[in-house]
């Protein structure tokens, strides 16, 4: 019915720059909030970034003033922007939203992308 599917991700050294995006893939009716986690090896699943319908963003500390995300409506895509990338970032990056689907009646049903590796590393 409905697919995330992620891009973008490899290999950046430190300091490094890295987008990635997220598009949405089937009988979309309409997207509300879209949102980046990343999981690291031993460590639980974090949010990285959110972004309502209306624009408005939220980052947790880490990674405030170097991660930026933004969604494409008509595109049905959500993108984040990662800069000054250091060690600790590296995670797989999972693309997760809101999505109401369907031809008939729908409700707004949560979606996760697979996932895609990021690492940063010298």
């Amino acid at each position: 019915q409905v697919h995330l599917m992620e891009s973008g991700g490899g290999l950046v050294q430190p300091g490094g720059s890295l987008g990635l995006s997220c598009a949405a893939s089937g009988s979309i009716v309409s997207i509300n909030a879209m949102a980046w986690y990343r999981q690291a090896p031993g460590k639980q699943r974090e949010l990285v970034g959110s972004i309502t319908s209306s624009g408005l963003t939220e980052y947790p500390d880490s990674v405030k003033g170097r991660f930026t995300i933004s969604r494409d409506d008509a595109k049905g895509t959500v993108y984040l922007q990662m800069n000054s990338l250091k060690p600790e970032d590296t995670a797989v990056y999972y693309c997760n939203a809101d999505i109401c689907a369907g031809n008939g009646y729908c409700t707004y049903t949560n979606y996760w992308g697979r996932g895609i590796q990021v690492t940063v590393s010298s």
